[in-house]
């Protein structure tokens, strides 16, 4: 019950008939007043959107949005993103690093010594070091483009925001790929002729109508479903639960492909084929030579819409290089036994079936062939465009197959004007202006090395400066303890962010910026759906001297000039404005009415949109091949491609092949020392990084503090290990400290700390000391893919695990450190060295 004030009870008033007796001025104070004491404010998020009740200014409760049907628990972490200790509250900049600027002591980055100065100070800073990298060293010194998941709203992106100052001032090294679906991006448009994995899916309702047998490959969607791009509605989960009712029936035949009993698996009540982990591209070579040789594969489909089967033939059936992939062979290496394989292959054969891939399988150690190999099943299948069938890579992601609105899109605030030149726009001396982005730490490590990436040379420049808005590479990036060692040899580090993650702690400069809950937005409500437009309003105000993106990036223009270029001459709300009258333009084009911005804004705050039809993947390929070919140089699904046959890359020839991975559990290379597969997946309780510093929430499900490590009962007792014990978890890379869950979901041999569990070091900026809180990235290989995509390999990592032994430390990965005390901000030395 909400306690009403006496300011409150006047406003309550109106209902009873008091306009009579008080006056309408005296009226109106008074309902102002009551709904600033309490009062219920619309917003959005990754987790989707809410009603936050505001008290007196202050974020006391979340309400999931009534138009949301399957709301995410997740939501109640949203309040402690605003009110937790691990809020960057001034600008901050490292102690040496202020001392001696880019001649400081790079080996003390981590330890937490840093002094606070006023904003004009910190902006300063940053305009000087762009100045002198630029001038000394010209674009490939600074690398800018770095990113991560974009703000939630159309116009407060961080990477618009960054990249827009950046353009302005001048030319940068920029990043190729994501580390979400590095592999795949890159090898599927010489397969399929588009990137797959951020692409709409098949409609629902046409999969549950015509799909007899779902295989769900490497995916978890139900876990993974309760985040999205732009603000989720979580109307897809209408759909699994009635795939789970047509499982339970009978009517839809549904195999999760995973060596843990997932989520979904667990949700729909499916069956699941448990294979060693990293031996997916076995069995599904495997599955295809029984397609093949038992004669249950679409030779006309194969003829007609796909190129190089012949060359493909070879290899799998074992002319060229004495080996058959046979069910036989694949059960030795995959731990599925040959007759499950077979009979797999025939299911999916003798019906409508949907391919449901998962990305984590592709970010492994030749995780391009996992993909790739996926298509040629689809292929053999002959289902591709069909209702049901066919294949996937998003299913996972955005609410996919959900039916597309006939809304407008928004498009948003950007980070390119068309027909300005940046200030300084130097030569890049033959090194190349952009690099993969998993390669970024090997770059730093490595100037003027050359590497392969998809068909090209990429020379490495020698980076002095790196600058991060918005996004957590010390989250992103694999082997930890490497990533240290190279983080000393830049010279300047900036990093806005509105959390202390180990990416601001290792920064020279660290701004801060408001939360999403800070300011006013507008966002799509459904990413793939486009259901409509949500206001997202300002909940509380900044909070200490938290500034948002766009004001701080407009005062570093002024700076050299070009503030009046970066605004466009538009406040924040004339902005949010005009992204929504360009969605109400683009509406009247399509029949769509919008109200007029002020009606929206200042009324409900939430316009849905008219329903779309369903659709089909690929299925006007399949209908006319010749007028809508693929993307690909012949226009059909390469099951062979001369393209990449071409590059001459021996970890990536010209068709899939099963390549031995660097290290594999169950016998494969590195077991022996370390036999336990670890599994670093999305989290079920965080979006990546993000949420891991909302105190109260984290520990409803840490163990004694610590990221939880799931493993098997059977690993456990060989290990002498029960459930909640503290854990040290370790290999050749690093070692973190874990809280033990025991769970008859994991097979043995395979162990799990989800990624995103933020780096805590017990020595910050000690290379190979102990993580204390469980970031899995501490244990995980900073290793290309291929030569191809050049991605991460994180799901690539063998660890072994025992009981934590001794003096337990203290977990340093939250809060916020202190500020160094009687140090003098206008430090002379400084001053000077910004002279030069």
């Amino acid at each position: 019950m909400i306690s009403v004030s006496r300011r409150g009870f006047l406003g309550g008033m109106l209902a009873g008939g008091a306009a009579a007796l008080i006056g309408p001025s005296l009226l109106g104070r008074a309902v102002q007043a009551a709904e600033a004491q309490d009062k219920l404010v619309l917003s959005g998020s990754h987790w989707g959107a809410f009603r936050a009740r505001v008290v007196e200014g202050r974020w006391v409760e979340t309400r999931p949005f009534e138009h949301d049907k399957h709301p995410t628990e997740m939501l109640q972490g949203l309040r402690e993103v605003v009110y937790n200790p691990s809020r960057v509250r001034y600008p901050m900049v490292r102690l040496d690093w202020l001392r001696q600027g880019h001649l400081s002591d790079t080996r003390e980055r981590g330890q937490n010594r840093f002094v606070r100065v006023t904003w004009s100070q910190a902006l300063d800073f940053f305009y000087h070091e762009l100045e002198r990298v630029q001038k000394t060293h010209g674009p490939s010194a600074l690398y800018a483009g770095h990113s991560g998941w974009q703000s939630v709203g159309k116009f407060h992106s961080a990477g618009a925001m960054l990249g827009r100052a950046m353009n302005l001032h001048g030319t940068y090294l920029a990043k190729a790929g994501d580390y979400s679906t590095g592999a795949a991006q890159v090898i599927l448009p010489h397969v399929a002729g588009a990137m797959e994995v951020y692409e709409q899916q098949t409609s629902w309702p046409l999969v549950l109508e015509h799909s007899k047998t779902i295989v769900i490959w490497g995916s978890d969607p139900i876990k993974n479903l309760q985040v999205g791009w732009l603000v989720p509605d979580h109307g897809v989960y209408d759909y699994w639960a009635q795939l789970k009712e047509k499982v339970a029936r009978g009517e839809i035949r549904v195999i999760s492909v995973d060596p843990v009993k997932s989520k979904t698996q667990k949700f729909l009540g499916c069956e699941q084929l448990a294979l060693n982990p990293q031996t997916d591209l076995p069995l599904m070579l495997a599955l295809a030579h029984t397609l093949h040789s038992e004669g249950l594969h679409d030779a006309r489909f194969l003829k007609e819409y796909t190129t190089g089967y012949d060359k493909f033939l070879p290899y799998l059936l074992g002319t060229s290089d004495g080996q058959p992939k046979s069910a036989d062979w694949a059960a030795a290496i995959c731990g599925v036994p040959a007759d499950t394989i077979r009979e797999l292959a025939r299911t999916m054969a003798s019906g409508r079936t949907q391919l449901i891939g998962g990305w984590c399988v592709q970010r492994m150690h030749h995780g391009e062939q996992y993909a790739w190999m996926l298509v040629v099943l689809a292929a053999m299948l002959g289902q591709i465009g069909l209702p049901g069938g066919g294949f996937g890579f998003g299913w996972h992601y955005n609410g996919a197959g959900t039916i597309t609105s006939n809304g407008p899109v928004m498009s948003g605030f950007s980070s390119v004007i068309p027909g300005t030149k940046p200030l300084h726009d130097g030569d890049f001396k033959g090194y190349s202006k952009f690099i993969p982005v998993a390669r970024f730490v090997d770059c730093i490590l490595n100037p003027g090395k050359t590497i392969d990436f998809n068909g090209q040379k990429i020379t490495y420049p020698a980076m002095k400066m790196a600058v991060f808005c918005g996004n957590n590479p010390f989250h992103h990036q694999q082997d930890r303890n490497k990533m240290i060692a190279a983080w000393r040899r830049l010279e300047t580090v900036v990093s806005i962010d509105h959390q202390w993650t180990a990416s601001c702690r290792f920064a020279d400069i660290v701004l801060p910026a408001t939360t999403t809950y800070e300011r006013d937005d507008l966002e799509q409500w459904g990413s793939h759906a486009n259901a409509g437009i949500l206001a997202m309003h300002k909940i509380v105000e900044p909070l200490f001297e938290a500034r948002d993106d766009y004001d701080i990036f407009a005062d570093l223009c002024r700076r050299f000039g070009r503030e009046a270029e970066f605004t466009g001459g538009k406040s924040k709300l004339e902005w949010i404005q005009s992204i929504y009258d360009d969605a109400r333009l683009q509406g009247r084009g399509i029949g769509v009415r919008l109200p007029r911005f002020s009606q929206f804004w200042h009324g409900e705050g939430f316009v849905s949109f008219p329903a779309g039809e369903p659709w089909v993947r690929h299925a006007a390929f399949r209908q006319e091949p010749d007028l809508e070919p693929l993307g690909t140089p012949s226009g059909l699904i390469e099951i062979y491609s001369k393209t990449i046959a071409d590059f001459g890359y021996a970890d990536c020839p010209g068709h899939p092949v099963w390549i031995e991975p660097y290290e594999r559990s169950h016998g494969g290379p590195g077991s022996q020392q370390f036999p336990l597969h670890l599994q670093s997946c999305h989290p079920d309780k965080r979006l990546h990084s993000q949420l891991c510093s909302s105190d109260d929430y984290r520990a409803s499900y840490t163990v004694q503090g610590r990221e939880p490590l799931y493993m098997s009962p059977a690993d456990a007792r060989a290990r002498g290990l029960k459930d909640g014990d503290l854990v040290r978890v370790f290999n050749g890379r690093g070692q973190v400290l874990a809280g033990l869950v025991v769970s008859e979901d994991y097979a043995p041999g395979v162990v799990r700390i989800h990624e995103g569990a933020w780096y805590g070091p017990q020595e910050g900026g000690k290379v190979g000391t102990l993580c204390t809180y469980g970031d899995p990235n501490v244990l995980t290989a900073d290793i290309g893919a291929s030569s191809l995509s050049q991605a991460t390999t994180a799901h690539t990592a063998l660890v072994e695990v025992a009981r934590f032994e001794g003096e337990i430390p203290a977990v340093t990965a939250f809060g916020a450190p202190e500020s160094a005390a009687g140090i003098d901000p206008m430090f002379p030395a400084r001053e000077a060295s910004l002279g030069g």
